[in-house]
């Protein structure tokens, strides 16, 4: 559906036909000629569907000559950046509308100018609810003559513990009014405002998650605990992108790692809600204006950037939430352009997270080997090569360079080699100084460290080897072949296990049921000559041929076991 379809005022038609905007995104085209109409609404449609203009169209649309000297929209914001870049789109789609004045009003920033721009006769204002509460508080914004409150990414203003404020601004407003509510996820939360505070809201569900990530290659890489940060160097070399995002779902990992690269001669800038404001705009415009790399944040701090040309994106941490995700790498798929994704991991838990990940966006992450120093070496050599035959010739006088440098002993070919080592050299300061190491995934074949588990059943409850691996592999999803040595004790049980899945598989076994018995799985950590094997205590150990399965569950191998067989075993016996 085309935008001149709708019932909009030619200025409104005019400034969209200008920004380059035709086809409406479903969000849009379900959501304006509801909000024009004045009808509450509660949309479900997640960042870069087109939201902004979903609502900012209708509020502009909605503003006239008797809002000239009063506020009569409300528009809620997560975080700042979010709120700067909602009032900078809303201007563009008023720029032939004058009487509609825009305010942004936000922590962090001068309180004075934004009193001025209020006074001076803001009729839409965007803020974050801290600050909002500030200006009313101050009586310099008043909530009498608000038609439209509008909350944008709900959800995430719940999670910041916006709640209380929130409800209080929306208690001070006129109860004749239009509420509006975007949220990419309806918790009970947010259910509960919509149902306090919205009259018979019409809803909207836009199912685009999938649609957002449809142009990006999605990739993992497994790596060793504890060397995520020279991974990540690793691929910032081999892939050399001109412009990357890196998400950490921690401030205090940003400033880590953002250290460490910088250490490594990248030219990075860390983006958190720690930072002040001051220091967060120079971080945004010195990444936009690409004198900055890479830029490593959390998911908050991202919320609302709206960066074009993002070469990349590295989830350092596997975000918290599917729609994080989605978040996250959709900041290099934007406006239609391809993009790439990479994903860290370190252990068979994040695995599965990453596959629940990929099921939920209908898209395939694929998993590829981590370069080694010397692949990313001969990636930079093959680079020089190619970007020095793509050379314009040189000019006469570095020839007469080249001519005095061979009269003092320096020959063609050296002063070439010395050249070409410098910027290799420059090209791969940064790299760790030793190859990755790989994951350990599989400790009983590798010959990994192992760890034992301890289950506290054993032989009084009849428990045999193939009952306990039988379980395990059920209640974790692993192969009976990553498990190893199972010794079974009077009241007890261990299990050799991989060290780097032990906390996997407690963590998906408690709580198990053991042939009925309700059990606890702890690591095993007791070394005394008590709790090792009595003479009269011999442990059990499955007969590797009948009891790993070869993969698949207990209950599949058991659904062969017919009972015409059972009978050939037990006639087999008594012979």
């Amino acid at each position: 559906m085309q935008f001149n379809e709708l019932n909009l005022s030619q200025e409104i038609l005019e400034a969209v036909e200008e920004l380059g905007f035709s086809e409406m995104t479903e969000i849009q085209q379900q959501s304006i000629p509801l909000l024009i109409q004045g009808k509450d609404v509660i949309g479900r449609s997640n960042t870069g569907t087109g939201k902004t203009a979903a609502f900012g169209i209708p509020a502009v649309e909605g503003i006239t000559d008797s809002d000239k000297k009063s506020v009569a929209v409300l528009i809620l914001c997560p975080t700042r950046e979010l709120a700067m870049q909602a009032c900078e789109e809303i201007k563009k789609f008023a720029k032939y509308k004058r009487i509609v004045k825009t305010s942004a009003v936000y922590g962090g920033a001068s309180m004075e100018k934004q009193i001025m721009e209020l006074k001076r006769g803001a009729n839409i204002v965007i803020g974050t609810p801290g600050r909002v509460m500030d200006h009313i508080r101050r009586r310099t914004l008043k909530l009498d003559n608000i038609r439209t409150v509008i909350l944008d990414e709900a959800d995430e203003m719940l999670n910041m513990g916006f709640r209380e404020d929130i409800e209080s601004i929306l208690s001070d407003i006129p109860e004749e009014r239009q509420t509006v509510l975007f949220s990419a996820t309806m918790p009970p939360e947010i259910l509960a405002i919509t149902e306090k505070y919205q009259h018979e809201p019409v809803q909207i569900k836009i199912k685009s998650a999938h649609k957002t990530v449809e142009l990006i290659q999605q990739f993992y890489f497994m790596v060793a605990m504890g060397r995520k940060t020279d991974a990540l160097k690793l691929l910032l070399a081999a892939y050399s992108p001109e412009s990357a995002m890196v998400f950490c779902n921690t401030k205090k990992m940003v400033d880590e790692l953002t250290e460490e690269l910088v250490k490594s001669g990248i030219r990075a800038a860390g983006l958190h809600g720690d930072m002040k404001q001051a220091q967060r705009t120079q971080v945004m415009n010195s990444f936009k204006a690409k004198n900055t790399d890479v830029l490593v944040a959390t998911d908050v701090a991202a919320r609302g950037i709206d960066v074009s040309g993002i070469d990349a994106v590295f989830n350092y941490d596997i975000p918290q939430d599917n729609e994080y995700y989605i978040h996250r790498i959709g900041r290099t798929g934007r406006a239609g352009r391809e993009g790439t994704a990479y994903t860290l991991i370190t252990n068979r838990r994040q695995q599965f997270e990453l596959k629940n990940i990929a099921k939920y966006t209908k898209a395939e992450i694929t998993e590829l080997s981590l370069p080694n120093k010397a692949d990313v070496i001969e990636a930079k050599k093959n680079g020089i090569i190619h970007e020095i035959i793509d050379m314009p010739p040189a000019s006469e006088n570095i020839y007469d360079i080249l001519d005095r440098l061979s009269a003092q002993g320096t020959d063609y070919r050296e002063t070439a080699a010395r050249l070409i080592n410098a910027r290799l050299q420059k090209e791969i300061a940064g790299l760790p100084e030793f190859d990755m190491p790989k994951p350990i995934r599989k400790g009983r074949k590798s010959g990994a460290k192992t760890v034992r588990l301890d289950i506290n059943i054993g032989r009084n409850r009849k428990i045999a080897p193939n009952f306990i691996l039988g379980a395990l592999v059920d209640a974790t999803g692993m192969s009976g072949k990553d498990f190893g040595k199972i010794d079974i004790y009077d009241s007890h049980t261990t299990v050799e296990v991989p060290e780097s899945e032990y906390g996997y598989i407690i963590d998906n076994t408690n709580p198990m049921k053991i042939n009925g018995h309700k059990v606890e799985v702890k690591l095993y950590k007791s070394t005394s000559q008590k709790d090792k094997p009595r003479r009269h205590e011999k442990s059990s150990r499955p007969d590797r041929r009948k009891s790993a399965y070869g993969g698949r569950k207990k209950s599949d191998v058991f659904s062969d076991y017919t009972p015409d067989r059972r009978k050939r075993t037990k006639k087999h016996h008594k012979g």
